[in-house]
């Protein structure tokens, strides 16, 4: 057997540790982040639903990052309430309806290329506008998990094409399915969010184990790393 093939897991690949990495320029970093549905309030009174790829939670606030030109960010500048829904995987369908859209009227020039113009995103994607409790935009009914937030900053990335937006959650919705019955946890072992992984949808694998920090309530026999 030669050196290389004696060298390869099950998978097809080198175990880590070696040191054979080659350098590499991916045009966009995303290695696996969680897709989210933003819908915003539009000047007229009316609501925007738009795809977005880059955001992360800490604690009760979501940190977003979007571009500059849509109307998401338009929006957020001078009316700050939105709800983020996330989808399930399944859900990826829609999401991609939803990619080539945009609530932009006229359309700025560097989307003109690839986006058109839709006014009513939640009937383009097959969607359905939910009321809120504390803000005014909808929460997207399909989706197994809405927060009801607040941007309360928002500024340009370090290289001036983006903008992070800081989100306050105010109140979270989720299906009775993914919380642990008697509690306020949701169950990781029944969400499983979409994930945009280098501009491809995947769900998530099996549970591997958790972390020592964790306080939901775990099954006997439940995997840990002793």
């Amino acid at each position: 057997m030669s050196p290389n093939r004696a060298t390869l897991s099950r998978t097809g690949h080198r175990p880590s540790g070696h040191g054979d990495r080659i350098t590499v320029e991916p045009r966009i970093l995303y290695f696996g982040t969680p897709v989210v549905l933003l819908s915003t309030e539009n000047e007229d009174g009316s609501f925007n639903l738009a795809p977005m790829s880059s955001a992360w939670a800490l604690g009760q606030v979501v940190v977003l990052g979007l571009g500059t030109s849509g109307q998401t960010a338009h929006n957020l500048v001078s009316r700050p309430d939105l709800v983020i829904s996330l989808p399930a995987p399944h859900q990826w369908r829609a999401v991609e309806r939803l990619a080539p859209l945009s609530g932009r009227d006229p359309l700025p020039e560097e989307k003109k290329a690839a986006f058109r113009f839709e006014r009513d995103k939640f009937g383009a994607a097959g969607l359905h506008p939910a009321p809120s409790e504390a803000v005014r935009p909808p929460r997207v009914a399909e989706c197994p998990l809405q927060l009801e937030a607040r941007a309360v900053r928002a500024r340009r990335d370090a290289g001036g094409d983006f903008l992070i937006v800081e989100a306050q959650v105010l109140t979270v919705h989720a299906d009775p399915d993914l919380v642990v019955p008697g509690t306020q946890h949701i169950d990781p072992t029944a969400w499983s969010p979409l994930v945009y992984n280098f501009r491809h949808y995947f769900g998530l694998g099996d549970e591997l184990g958790h972390s020592f920090r964790s306080d939901t309530p775990h099954p006997p026999g439940s995997a840990d790393i002793r």
